[in-house]
């Protein structure tokens, strides 16, 4: 599992040297318009955003009667989120403090919420609505890079380390790996 690879390596390594130069390479404090751009796209990745984009989500596909889609898409979104909570309590690692914060952070840093949120949430939408059509993997791509832009927006308001940002976006990819099919048979969901 490459992906669980990944989340350890960076958690055991996060917070170094290579963390400390990406971060102040990425860090948008002195760059209005940089920082704007990071604003918005943090959005796209608040959690709480997600939830309620999820619901909405169920809502359009039990109109369009695939609700059993809907709700595989929610389950996996909301089991998603709680892990990465738990592991944030769990780890507590400081958020970095070179640089002030341009958003407010109640949480530890490890793994990015945003990160993880983001990449369960668009890469679950992106599975459910493009199941085996020839339009997948251009959906595949688009949530990935949306979710790519979130965590590095994370970086740029000073809010995370590097690692914490690759660490979500593993965890978040991995989730849906390991969940989404379950969760689909779980409601007898056919994605053909």
């Amino acid at each position: 599992m490459v992906l669980a690879g990944v989340w350890l390596a960076m958690l055991l390594g996060g917070g170094g040297g290579s963390d400390r130069a990406i971060y102040e390479a990425l860090y948008a404090g002195h760059e209005p318009l940089l920082r704007a751009i990071a604003h918005a796209f943090t959005l796209l990745g608040d959690p709480t955003l997600l939830i309620a984009a999820s619901l909405l989500a169920l809502l359009w596909l039990w109109r369009m009667r695939r609700g059993r889609l809907g709700l595989a898409l929610l389950a996996v979104t909301l089991t998603g989120r709680a892990l990465s909570e738990a592991q944030k309590y769990w780890i507590a690692r400081a958020r970095p403090n070179i640089e002030p914060h341009l958003v407010v952070v109640k949480t530890s840093s490890f793994p990015s919420g945003h990160a993880t949120s983001s990449m369960i949430f668009y890469l679950t939408l992106a599975l459910v609505i493009a199941a085996n059509g020839r339009w997948r993997f251009s959906a595949t791509a688009a949530a990935v890079a949306i979710s790519l832009l979130v965590g590095i927006s994370r970086v740029m308001l000073g809010v995370h380390w590097p690692s914490d940002v690759v660490g979500g976006w593993a965890l978040g990819m991995l989730w849906v790996l390991l969940t989404l099919r379950p969760v689909e048979r779980l409601f007898r969901v056919d994605s053909a």
